[in-house]
Formats: C-alpha cells, structure tokens, sequence
C-alpha cells in the first residue's frame, strides 16, 4: 500500500509503500496522536522504518491496498 505524508512545515511529501493494511495504519495513526510525544512508526518493503512526530503530520493519504492477481496472468509472477 502507497501512503503520503503530509508533513507541516515541509513543502515536500513523504511517500512510503508499506505491507501494512489501511486499518492497521489507521490504528497506529490514532494511538500516535492520542500519545503527548507521539511518534507514527511505519515499515516499508525495503526493511526500513520510517518515523513521524505525530505532531507534525499535516495529513495521512492511504492508496489502495493490493489485490491478489486472478487469472492465468498470475502465474507469471
């Protein structure tokens, strides 16, 4: 899943493609802002972790989350 941050202050947003699923991101956004020093933790693909002072995040866009491909294009892969 593509996720970007909105980070304020920051003319640039953070793109990260995670395995996480929407509701899992979803909860760790929540439980990061309800924290007084609350720090969103996100781990992409590549086995890097990507922190995010949660006071700083001006918006969180959630892509879609991937599909199992279905069909004989699916064996290719």
């Amino acid at each position: 899943m593509e996720i970007k941050i909105g980070i304020t202050q920051v003319g640039k947003e953070l793109t990260i493609e995670t395995g996480q699923s929407g509701d899992d991101i979803t909860k760790d956004l929540r439980a990061a802002l309800a924290a007084p020093d609350g720090v969103l933790s996100l781990d992409d693909g590549n086995g890097r972790r990507v922190l995010v002072p949660a006071a700083k995040i001006g918006y969180l866009e959630l892509g879609q989350e991937p599909h199992r491909p279905v069909g004989f294009g699916a064996l290719a892969q």
